[in-house]
């Protein structure tokens, strides 16, 4: 079995190498091709996944290598988290939208728009490429705004899922609380990439007694402390939502916040500065524990997870992914990419039936995705009035005067990126 990671000299690379090299079982994989034109990061990334395979007894081979079709060819899947522009700019996403009152973040509001947009036609292009070489393989996108870029690729027919980390990373925080193993924990998921909410939390499977009531009651402080939300509203709420919902229900809060401290894309810069230099010791044949604060948790786990099962291994039958609605939530398109409970095999994933929403919800779902179809459209066609109307469609931007200041702002910061800028 061959995969290859695009975007493989990520700093997040390490924590996926450790979870191929302990989960072998799971996913028996052969040969392992990091692909990244940042040849420099490569090296000191590859180095460090090969000393962490050897030290974990894994047989399998780990190549490094800048091109892309070389990269890709044969390839049983390949995983993407790339990201256009890198840490610079992902700092401009985070800083100019405060310019105009409007929350900064790299996945959602202005900066997430300009994000799918540099990325959404770089990842096409790399997904023709697969499909040229292997038509047969599977695409498994980590690259943000992962709603966004999986349904450009679906839209395309390629045969892609998208996966997100948010999903398990409440999965094993609500096991740890409830004692049990993350196995037994089943979370009704429902939403849009980082737009989701836990209805419920049932030991055993999705027939399960529902424990979300006795989590709320028992750990509602650890659970509100997480998500950097009140008490009172998560109890009031009966559900936990996921903490990039604090976006939409304390905007201006959010604002005025990012407008104190230096921006989470400084921060992980300096993150990776130093973690590229411990990856550069010839002595480290782990992951250290710094990585564990530049995000992507669990990530390896829930990638090894879905390969598995996609490849026919031994993956989990139910996991959390992105993929078409068709039906699952009656109010979007069938074309809609929704993030939901679904059951993955070799001919991808099925949404499992999920119970009717609450309009509070719904709403929210339905107006974020009516902006995630003018977003792509941006994506894919570019000019100055579709970029317009997907701010203005957007619940964190929703003013014309917002809109077009924003809208000016993201052009003049991403014209390198934009040829019909």
């Amino acid at each position: 079995m061959k995969l290859a990671v695009v975007g493989g000299g990520s700093t997040y690379t390490p924590e996926l190498i450790d979870g191929f090299a302990r989960l072998r079982d799971t996913l028996p994989v052969e040969e392992l091709v990091l692909v990244d034109p940042a040849a420099d990061r490569l090296e000191l990334v590859g180095g460090l996944a090969r000393r962490i395979f050897a030290k974990q007894g894994h047989p399998g081979k780990i190549t490094t290598t800048s091109d892309l079709d070389a990269g890709v060819a044969d390839a049983d899947a390949v995983l993407l988290q790339l990201r256009v522009g890198g840490q610079a700019a992902r700092n401009k996403d985070e800083t100019w939208p405060l310019e105009c009152g409007c929350v900064g973040q790299e996945t959602t509001g202005a900066g997430g728009l300009a994000k799918a947009m540099r990325t959404v036609p770089v990842v096409l292009d790399i997904a023709e490429r697969v499909r040229r070489s292997n038509p047969n393989a599977w695409i498994i996108d980590f690259t943000n705004p992962v709603g966004i870029v999986t349904r450009a690729l679906l839209q395309a027919g390629h045969k892609a899922v998208g996966l997100c980390n948010v999903a398990i990373g409440f999965q094993r925080k609500f096991a740890a609380l409830l004692d049990v193993t993350p196995g037994e924990v089943h979370l009704d998921h429902v939403g849009l990439n980082h737009l989701t909410w836990e209805l419920g939390v049932r030991l055993g499977g999705p027939e399960g007694e529902n424990v979300l009531p006795k989590l709320l009651a028992e750990h509602g402080d650890a659970i509100a402390d997480d998500l950097h939300m009140p008490r009172a509203i998560v109890d009031r709420l009966g559900v936990v939502p996921s903490y990039y919902l604090r976006y939409f229900y304390a905007h201006d809060e959010v604002v005025r916040e990012l407008g104190t401290k230096p921006s989470r894309a400084a921060e992980v810069a300096a993150m990776e500065k130093e973690l590229l230099e411990m990856y550069g010791d010839p002595t480290l044949d782990e992951k250290p524990a710094l990585l564990g604060k530049r995000g992507g948790a669990f990530y390896s786990e829930a990638a090894v997870d879905l390969a598995a099962s996609l490849l026919g291994g031994g993956g989990s039958a139910v996991q959390v992914v992105n993929t078409y609605n068709n039906g699952t939530l009656p109010f979007l398109a069938d074309d809609a990419v929704i993030e939901v409970q679904a059951r993955v095999d070799g001919t991808g994933a099925t949404p499992l039936a999920v119970p009717a929403l609450d309009p509070l919800y719904a709403g929210l779902i339905g107006h974020v995705t009516a902006y995630e179809d003018l977003a792509l459209e941006a994506a894919l066609r570019g000019g100055r009035d579709r970029v317009f109307k997907a701010l203005l469609a957007h619940p964190l931007v929703g003013q014309y005067e917002y809109a077009e200041g924003l809208t000016d702002r993201l052009i003049a910061h991403n014209r390198e990126h934009f040829a019909w800028a």
